[in-house]
C-alpha cells in the first residue's frame, strides 16, 4: 500500500498479498491512534470499514480506501469521546450516493477552511465511484476530488458533527437530537455533463462560504 496504489478489482493479487496490505494499514492506524484507542478498537473499525465499503461496491484499492474510511471514523469517535482537540467545528455533508453534491461540498470546505474545520461526507446509498463530471467541474476551479470515494454514514460520524448538511437523502438521512441540521436544495449532478454541473458547483460554493461565516471560520 505504501508508495503506490494497487487495484484489487479483477486483479491477480493473491489473498495473502491483500492480507499483507491490510495488516500494514492496521499497523499505521494503530500507531496513529496510540494512546487514544487500543489496537483492538482500531482493528474493529478497520474490519467494519472494509465490510461497509465492500457492501457499497467500492472495490478499487479496497485496503487503502478502508484505511482512510477507518481513519475518518476513528477521528469522529475521538471527538465524540472528548479525546480530540476542542474548539474545532465539524461538518458532515450527506446526500444519497455520496458521489456528487456532498463530495463537492466537502471539497469546497476543505479548500476554503483547511484544517480549521473537521469535514466528513457520506451517503444513504453510496455509489461505486465519484461522479466524473463533478470531478472535472471541481478540477476547473483548482480542487481535486478525484481520490475521494463514496461511503455510508456511520453513527460516530453523525454524532461527532456540529452541523449536518443534507442534500437530497430525504427520510433516509439520520436524525440525532442536539445536532444542527441544514437542508440544501441543490440539484443532483447525476447524469449531467460538465457544463450542467458548473452551476451546481458554484451554488455549492456560495452555500459553503455562507456556512463558514456562520461557523466564524475565515476562508482561505
Amino acid at each position: 500500500m505504501t508508495g503506490q496504489s494497487r487495484s484489487y478489482a479483477g486483479s491477480a493479487l493473491t489473498h495473502r498479498e491483500i492480507e499483507v496490505d491490510l495488516t500494514k494499514a492496521l499497523d499505521r492506524l494503530a500507531q496513529e491512534f496510540d494512546g487514544v484507542f487500543s489496537r483492538e478498537t482500531v482493528s474493529r473499525f478497520m474490519n467494519d470499514s472494509l465490510t461497509s465499503l465492500s457492501e457499497a461496491r467500492v472495490l478499487l484499492y479496497l485496503p487503502l480506501i478502508a484505511e482512510r474510511f477507518a481513519r475518518e471514523r476513528l477521528r469522529a469517535l475521538a471527538k465524540v469521546a472528548g479525546r480530540s482537540a476542542p474548539g474545532v467545528p465539524s461538518v458532515l455533508f450527506l446526500c444519497e450516493h455520496n458521489a456528487g453534491r456532498s463530495q463537492m461540498a466537502a471539497g469546497w470546505l476543505r479548500h476554503l477552511a483547511g484544517d480549521r474545520v473537521l469535514i466528513w461526507s457520506a451517503g444513504s446509498q453510496p455509489g461505486s465511484e465519484v461522479n466524473r463530471a463533478a470531478v472535472d467541474a471541481m478540477r476547473e476551479v483548482g480542487i481535486d476530488i478525484s481520490q475521494e470515494f463514496p461511503k455510508p454514514w456511520t453513527d460516530e460520524v453523525v454524532r461527532a458533527a456540529d452541523v449536518v448538511v443534507t442534500m437530497g437523502c430525504g427520510d433516509a438521512c439520520p436524525v440525532y437530537p442536539g445536532i444542527r441540521y441544514m437542508d440544501w436544495a441543490i440539484e443532483d449532478p447525476y447524469g449531467k455533463e460538465v457544463a450542467e454541473v458548473r452551476p451546481i458547483r458554484d451554488a455549492i460554493e456560495q452555500r459553503v462560504r455562507a456556512l463558514l461565516v456562520e461557523l466564524n471560520v475565515s476562508a482561505n
